[in-house]
């Protein structure tokens, strides 16, 4: 057991994963204690205790502690944060022996620190060597952040991100529902005869965002879930309808429609998607081994993959997104290696490789090995970045799940034309991004952002719908209208023509 203390609410949450990341295998107790002395007390099983108390900063010799200076009083606040991480870190690491790949970096966006240096006019040295010397991270991590900053960058500045917005559509029913799976998805087979009711909210909330968006065109489409390709042949072609019919997509630089299972693919669902401006679709086997597509409640087999994906390319779809998960439960390194070799015989356009979380693991049986599938991963991760390498594809988007107990990351990679532009917009938050149904996320980048009494900075609204498909359903109006209070569609910075002008990819 290792217990955790902490003085101020706001160093638990790095304090922990910081810990868990060290230990995954063992319990942790933590508590905030507003009234004990020391920032963070510490205590490992065997005994060894770390305790740091806040005249400790102010010996540093960091002027941020000190004095106020030049310093806000929120800017005071996130140094005595990052100070803290620094301090708990390199306790860890001398009593683990060893060091994290990410060192201090425990936030869903590791790169957003090499973005902003990139777009500041860093070098390639300065970025990587203030990654490794600042945050603790690994020279591999560092180089594969500046790489795909620098990949995200390219693709960017390319068009107007800010002054636009881009489209998410959610269709939140699969086959079945994976058991490793944590996004809001329902088995077809319980709701087939609400499947027409929720697609006629669907239908209503897009119409309505249409009318709000008048003027405007998004730059990306993502039609995600669950599985679109689940619905029925002129099921889909409804939706597809209700975005094309409601949305300005002349200027559109991607659309996007997750296939994902294979089960789940026809030639007939295929080439309706072929009737519409649909660019690129995903085929995600996440893995090639049958024992484990059984075991994780995937109805399909490695000869569907391969057969959804030659129909896939016999009816024109040049631009196809294949996705792994490295540390499916019972999976060793040599399975990862042969589901790789057969990826790589089907030559996709693009390849993301997610990270099983450890705490998710657990719900397979693996509690009792949980360093070595952490050490798995990790060789796993490292496989799958040679076989991309090897296949001409390149890393140009990285994120890492929330609450992930590990260390580890969800790399993207893809051919120079290929890259996701949706991927990169969502993970950057660097554009609006309109979310429409069941449980569909909303962010709204505000045109001028605003200052909350504690003096924060909001330049980002997030707004959710309800995920309970039947609530959806009942409240769509309501969905909508969240938007608009929101502040949509008043973010949006240029005039439609303004962004044709801008956008140079066509």
């Amino acid at each position: 057991m290792i217990q955790i203390t902490c003085k101020r609410n706001k160093f638990t949450y790095n304090v922990y994963h910081i810990t868990k990341a060290f230990f995954p295998a063992e319990e942790i107790q933590q508590k905030v204690d507003e009234k004990q002395e020391p920032l963070v007390v510490l205590t490992l099983p065997g005994g060894s205790c770390f305790s740091l108390a806040e005249e400790e900063l102010a010996e540093s010799g960091n002027p941020a502690f000190s004095g106020f200076g030049t310093l806000t009083l929120e800017e005071r606040a996130q140094e005595e944060k990052r100070e803290v991480t620094r301090r708990v870190y390199r306790f860890l690491s001398e009593a683990a022996g060893r060091g994290l790949a990410w060192g201090t970096l425990t936030g869903v966006r590791p790169t957003k620190l090499a973005t902003r240096m990139l777009e500041q006019g860093k070098s390639k040295k300065e970025i990587t060597q203030f990654l490794q010397e600042e945050y603790f991270v690994s020279e591999e991590k560092a180089e594969l952040s500046y790489a795909v900053a620098l990949r995200e960058n390219a693709l960017l500045s390319r068009m107007n991100p800010r002054g636009g917005f881009s489209l998410y559509v959610g269709i939140p029913f699969c086959p079945s529902v994976c058991s490793y799976c944590s996004f809001s998805s329902s088995p077809i087979d319980q709701w087939r005869d609400q499947v027409d009711a929720y697609l006629d909210a669907l239908v209503r909330e897009l119409e309505e965002l249409g009318r709000l968006a008048a003027g405007w065109g998004p730059d990306a489409v993502y039609i995600g879930g669950g599985t679109p390709t689940v619905l029925e042949p002129e099921q889909i072609r409804r939706v597809l309808e209700a975005v094309t019919g409601s949305f300005d997509l002349r200027s559109t630089l991607e659309f996007t429609v997750e296939a994902g299972r294979p089960d789940s693919i026809t030639e007939e669902k295929l080439a309706v998607l072929k009737e519409f401006p649909v660019t690129r679709i995903s085929i995600n086997p996440q893995t090639m081994q049958q024992k484990t597509l059984d075991l994780v409640g995937r109805r399909h087999t490695p000869d569907d993959v391969r057969e959804a994906f030659a129909l896939a390319r016999s009816l024109g779809f040049d631009n196809i997104n294949m996705d792994l998960i490295a540390g499916l439960p019972g999976e060793t390194v040599a399975d990862m290696q042969d589901t790789l070799r057969q990826i790589e015989a089907m030559r996709p356009d693009s390849l993301t490789v997610h990270s099983l979380a450890i705490k998710r693991a657990a719900r397979f049986g693996q509690e009792g090995r949980t360093m070595d599938l952490h050490t798995d991963i990790s060789r796993m991760v490292d496989d799958a970045a040679d076989s991309a390498a090897r296949m001409g594809l390149a890393p140009y988007y990285l994120y890492r799940q929330k609450n992930i107990a590990g260390n580890f990351e969800n790399v993207g990679y893809a051919e120079l034309d290929k890259a996701g532009i949706y991927n990169i917009l969502i993970m950057e938050e660097k554009q609006t991004i309109l979310g429409a149904g069941a449980g569909a996320s909303t962010k709204i980048l505000l045109k001028d952002p605003v200052r909350t009494e504690q003096g924060k900075q909001i330049d980002i609204v997030h707004v959710e719908n309800v995920k309970n498909i039947l609530e959806y359903i009942s409240r769509v109006d309501e969905m909508t209208e969240r938007k608009h209070r929101a502040g949509f569609p008043a973010c949006l910075g240029n005039t439609a023509e303004e962004m044709r002008g801008e956008q140079l990819w066509h």
